[in-house]
């Protein structure tokens, strides 16, 4: 495993995420998602991020029974504060730490900013800021930042709005760099001097695989690498990267990553080239811009599987594979049971206008 430095302390390049752990008919599947942990532990990863909405509330409780059969200083938490989930932040704190088992937090991040939420976050009246920095102080808290789904404008009204912040969390890789404008995310942060945190490196698993062609001519390049791993291989040319962390599912995807952070080995300008005009193919083609983090699905009053309709609209701008939408319809609630509410959408990161994705899929067949 290769490590990088954050203000004395040497963290794993490869941060472990509990948003994706394996599941069963009950929730988390805690054998499956110990295995990982465990495997996590043992190849040298000291980084779990997790946060109080995950798996519906049960991530945190997970990792903190998952982790304490270790010492507290072989590994480092994350967790997140979200307004939209209780603006209560003494209370959601105080619950977060009986949850994780332990009297501290290394890094605590305000969770999800972006339109929606950057105005309950900078309300003077709720003194969340005071509150971070008071905990801080007492020791429960280590670092202070905070993760954005929001615009570039979004994100430099909230770096500029308090200096409390020591990293900040956004979502970065290859497709976005252009697609959601990650570029310019990046570089308001690194002006600002600050760390970059990131999440969703292979999109949801969508740049786990590009599709055949595609994937063959990354394998002729480098046969070595898998298909995901030029993904973390892209991030590693970032020098302001400093944290990369992945929801790994299963240990196929845990074994993979860890033979990737084997060695800090960032792409060539040849490999840079074919990666980004790969990228660019691929972009024109993928119709929904969805990493499946399943914020949508939480307040969706008829429970659709909203990612696995939209991978399968992807899927379907692709393929028009009408064998695999009849299956689909055959096996869970979909597209017909939507009443176009919105809720969905409002919980969005990426604002897709997940109703009228629905109204495509019901028109498909």
């Amino acid at each position: 495993m290769i490590y990088k430095d954050f203000q004395g302390t040497s963290l794993s390049r490869l941060g472990m995420g509990n948003m994706r752990l394996p599941e069963g008919r009950g929730g988390i599947d805690k054998e499956k998602a110990q295995a990982i942990i465990d495997c996590a532990m043992a190849q040298g990863i000291n980084y779990y991020d997790t946060a109080y909405v995950y798996h519906h509330g049960e991530s945190e409780s997970f990792l903190g029974e998952a982790l304490s059969k270790y010492p507290r200083e072989s590994y480092y938490l994350a967790t997140k504060f979200y307004v939209m989930a209780n603006p209560n932040i003494e209370e959601m704190f105080e619950e977060q730490l009986k949850k994780l088992r332990t009297d501290y937090i290394d890094f605590y991040l305000l969770h999800c900013v972006n339109e929606e939420t950057i105005g309950a976050y900078m309300d003077e009246k709720r003194h969340y800021i005071d509150f971070l920095l008071e905990q801080k102080a007492k020791g429960r808290i280590r670092h202070i930042g905070f993760s954005s789904h929001g615009k570039p404008e979004t994100l430099k009204r909230f770096l500029e709005w308090s200096d409390a912040f020591e990293f900040v969390q956004i979502q970065l890789n290859y497709l976005d760099w252009t697609m959601q404008d990650a570029k310019r995310q990046y570089a308001l942060i690194a002006e600002r001097g600050l760390p970059v945190w990131v999440m969703e490196p292979v999109r949801g698993r969508r740049l786990a695989s590009l599709g055949e062609r595609y994937d063959a001519m990354l394998k002729q390049a480098k046969p070595e690498w898998s298909v995901p791993a030029w993904a973390f291989h892209w991030l590693m040319g970032l020098p302001n990267v400093t944290m990369i962390l992945s929801g790994m599912s299963s240990m196929e995807q845990i074994r993979d990553n860890i033979a990737t952070f084997k060695e800090e080995a960032p792409l060539t300008a040849e490999q840079n080239m074919l990666l980004m005009n790969i990228a660019a193919g691929y972009q024109s083609k993928l119709a929904v811009p969805c990493t499946a983090c399943r914020y949508c699905c939480d307040g969706c009053p008829q429970r659709i599987d909203i990612p696995r309709w939209m991978n399968l609209y992807n899927e379907l701008s692709l393929t028009h594979d009408k064998a695999a939408w009849e299956q689909a319809v055959k096996e869970s609630s979909g597209p017909a049971d939507c009443i176009g509410c919105g809720q969905c959408t409002a919980h969005c990161p990426q604002s897709i206008a997940i109703p009228e994705y629905m109204k495509k899929l019901c028109d498909f067949h």
